[in-house]
C-alpha cells in the first residue's frame, strides 16, 4: 500500500496510480465517505474488471467521481437549475446526482439506461487523482454483501490482487454513504438519503424536503458513493435510482482483463488474500 498522509510522497504514488489507470488496471483510493475502487470510465475493459472484483455484473454500473464541478456540462444534460444549486452547495460532498447522460460519450459503464450517477468527493487525495485523470468510474472498495472499507488495509483484505494500487489515504468518515438524489425524471427524488439528509437538500431545493417528496420513495439503492461516488461509498447508474447498488456478479473471471495482475510491489497486506472468491449475496453499498 502507499501511504498518501506524506505530501511529499503523495506525488509519486499518484504518478503511479494515473499510470496504472491509464493501463487499464484498477486503483483503491479514498473518498470522504469510504474508500472507492477505481477504474477509467472510458476504458470499457477497466470498468468490466471493476465489476468483476466486487462480484457483479452490469446490471448495475458504478457511478463517476469528478475532479471539478464544471466537468458536470460535459458528462451530463439537461441539467436542471436545482441540481446545480445543489452541487454549488454539496460540491465536492457526500452528494450523488443521477442525470441523463451526454449521448455523444464513449464509455461502457455497463446498463445505464441512457443515465450517469456523479459526484465530487471531499477528499484531498481522491480530488489530486481526479484532476490528473479526468473522470473516474469507482464503486466502493469491497466484494458485493461485504461491509464498505473504511482503511485502505479493508479493501486490500476485500479485493487483493484485483487492484493493482492501493492509495492509503487513512481512515475515511464513513461507514455512511452519500445521498443520491434522481434528476432524470419530472420530479427530482431522494433514491437514498446518507450523510446529507433529506432537511439539508431542501434547503436548497424544498421539493426534495420530506413532505414534497412522491409517496413512493423509499430507502435508494445501496451502493455505495457513494458512491465513492457513490462516492466511495454507495452510488451507481441503471435504471434511475437503482445506480450502484451491489448485485451479484454474472462475469465470469477472464485472465486477459485488466486488474488481475499482481498488487503494488509495495502492498504486503494482501499477498495471502483469496482473489478468486466471489460474493454472491448483494447489498453493499458504494462511493
Amino acid at each position: 500500500m502507499r501511504d498518501c498522509s506524506d505530501a511529499g510522497a503523495r506525488a509519486g504514488h499518484l504518478d503511479e496510480a494515473v499510470k496504472t489507470l491509464a493501463s487499464g488496471q484498477l486503483v483503491v483510493l479514498p473518498t470522504d465517505t469510504v474508500y472507492g475502487i477505481a477504474a477509467d470510465a472510458f476504458t470499457p475493459k477497466a470498468v468490466s474488471a471493476l465489476l468483476r472484483a466486487k462480484g457483479r455484473g452490469r446490471q448495475m454500473p458504478p457511478p463517476v467521481l469528478i475532479g471539478d464541478v464544471r466537468t458536470l456540462d460535459g458528462l451530463a444534460t439537461e441539467i436542471p437549475q436545482a441540481v446545480r444549486d445543489l452541487v454549488t452547495e454539496f460540491w465536492p460532498g457526500p452528494l450523488t446526482v443521477i442525470l441523463t447522460a451526454q449521448p455523444s460519450l464513449h464509455w461502457d459503464l455497463g446498463e445505464t439506461h441512457g443515465t450517469v450517477a456523479l459526484r465530487m468527493p471531499d477528499d484531498e487525495v481522491a480530488l489530486a487523482l481526479l484532476r490528473r485523470t479526468g473522470p473516474l468510474a469507482v464503486s466502493s472498495a469491497n466484494k458485493t454483501g461485504q461491509d464498505s472499507a473504511t482503511t485502505c488495509a479493508d479493501a486490500a483484505e476485500q479485493l487483493g490482487r484485483a487492484v493493482k494500487v492501493y492509495l492509503d489515504g487513512g481512515a475515511t468518515p464513513g461507514p455512511v454513504p452519500s445521498t443520491i438524489v434522481d434528476a432524470t425524471g419530472a420530479q427530482m427524488r431522494i433514491v437514498r438519503e446518507g450523510a446529507l439528509t433529506a432537511e439539508e437538500l431542501g434547503s436548497i431545493a424544498p421539493e426534495l424536503l420530506p413532505e414534497n417528496q412522491p409517496a413512493e420513495v423509499g430507502d435508494g439503492p445501496d451502493e455505495g458513493d457513494e458512491a465513492v461516488g457513490d462516492e466511495a461509498d454507495g452510488d451507481g447508474q441503471g435504471t434511475p435510482g437503482e445506480h450502484e447498488a451491489d448485485q451479484p456478479s454474472t462475469d465470469e473471471p477472464g485472465t486477459d482483463e485488466p486488474g488481475t495482475e499482481d498488487t503494488d510491489t509495495e502492498d504486503t497486506d494482501t499477498e495471502d488474500t483469496d482473489t478468486e472468491e466471489t460474493d454472491t449475496t448483494g447489498g453493499a453499498t458504494q462511493p
